[in-house]
């Protein structure tokens, strides 16, 4: 019995919420201040202030003969019926009839069925309107959804996800709530995360939701409000190749200047220098994008070799692409500075090894190695000389890349 109740209310609920668009007068029943724009109850800084002046200014609602204008009271259907028919101009969807319990003389008579015949409301069951019924915030949301024809074009329940409270949520208004969240004509105050879909909705709140479906049709401009639900939309992938034979400007932060031996391998990490951009101007490959490789022997001195760009999304891409061979060498001799030789440098293992054997000194810290590397068992290769050549590489202009086959990317 308890279920065939409750499904006999959210029926009569639906009935009363099938929405198809319209016009709309004041929120209040008492005789408005209709020239009013500014209100003795709401503050510049007021949360719905924006929304409620731009309607004031339309005359979709006034305030009350006292100056006020009592965001925070409840409205009614009758009242919001009233509204709709101010707010909006949408030709008849059907024929209008006359419910049981708004009698001709009532004050809203010819709103609720302005209201219904263009579709934005309907009656319960028993040709009942409810007028004095106040409404809830969901059920605004319908009526708006449903009276300007929007349509759900994303998961609903995936959209209605951005809701902490969407379970509360009912039945019947999920998909047209999820499309009016769409069209991002939901605003919740204080927190954007709670919908509080069962709550009475007050006057601010109406006029707030009245206002971004306005917006949302091209009525209205927008206003500038953190409490918009705007839904966060990820633009499709774009893929284009980047050719072979195109150059990639490329940093080294940590030196100015590299040493290695002619016949080591030390592993690198460049930065991209300059956006990497389509004729377009789009930028497929950003300026601070990490390149990984390493430095490789290469006829006779050092090349290097990129492995995997990284771009600052996370993306990544395996590349092939390659310096110019470095051949330019420095000579380190016994007896030379060791301090004078590491300034601004950083070196191989293999480098560090000979530097060290070279000149005695063992005091070469690891983060002056490639890869913090350990030195210990290279400097016996060193033993006896009293000068060795380095290959001596200034990154910031020795490296710039070549591609050496067609790289595809995937951008925003």
């Amino acid at each position: 019995m308890l279920n065939l109740n409750r499904l006999q209310s959210q029926t009569a609920l639906l009935m009363a919420l099938s929405v198809t668009v319209g016009t709309v007068a004041p929120l209040i029943t008492a005789t408005p201040s209709l020239a009013q724009t500014s209100f003795s109850d709401v503050s510049s800084n007021y949360w719905a202030s924006q929304f409620i002046q731009q309607l004031s200014q339309r005359g979709v609602i006034a305030g009350f003969p006292d100056g006020t204008f009592r965001p925070e009271e409840p409205v009614t259907r009758a009242q919001f019926a009233a509204m709709i028919n101010k707010a909006f101009n949408k030709s008849a969807q059907r024929q209008a009839i006359n419910f049981n319990d708004v009698p001709s003389n009532y004050w809203a008579y010819s709103a609720i069925r302005q209201a219904y015949t263009i579709g934005f409301l309907s009656g319960y069951p028993g040709n009942v309107f409810r007028p004095n019924q106040a409404i809830p915030r969901e059920q605004v949301l319908v009526s708006l959804a449903n009276g300007l024809e929007y349509a759900a074009t994303s998961n609903v329940e995936s959209t209605l996800g951005y809701f902490n409270d969407s379970a509360s949520i009912s039945s019947y208004a999920r998909t047209p709530i999820a499309a009016a969240t769409e069209r991002s004509i939901v605003v919740n105050y204080p927190n954007v995360n709670f919908l509080n879909p069962g709550v009475t909705a007050s006057r601010a709140q109406v006029a707030a939701f009245i206002y971004q479906a306005l917006v949302s049709s091209n009525q209205a401009t927008a206003i500038n409000s953190p409490y918009i639900v705007a839904l966060q939309t990820t633009p499709p992938l774009t893929s284009i190749t980047i050719p072979q034979g195109t150059t990639i400007p490329v940093k080294y932060e940590k030196a100015e200047k590299i040493l290695v031996t002619k016949d080591e391998t030390a592993p690198l990490t460049l930065t991209t220098s300059q956006n990497v951009i389509t004729q377009d101007g789009a930028v497929v490959i950003p300026a601070g994008s990490q390149v990984i490789g390493e430095l490789r022997p290469a006829q006779g001195g050092s090349q290097f070799v990129a492995q995997k760009l990284v771009l600052p999304s996370g993306q990544q891409y395996n590349i092939s692409a390659t310096s110019n061979v470095i051949t330019k060498t420095e000579t380190v001799r016994k007896g030379t500075s060791t301090s004078s030789i590491i300034k601004n440098t950083v070196l191989g293992a293999g480098a560090a090894a000979a530097v060290s054997a070279v000149t005695g000194d063992r005091a070469i810290a690891t983060e002056e190695v490639l890869g913090g590397a350990g030195i210990g068992a290279l400097i016996g290769l060193f033993f006896g000389k009293s000068s060795v050549d380095l290959i001596a590489i200034e990154p910031n202009t020795d490296l710039q890349m070549t591609i050496n086959q067609n790289l595809l990317i995937s951008y925003q």
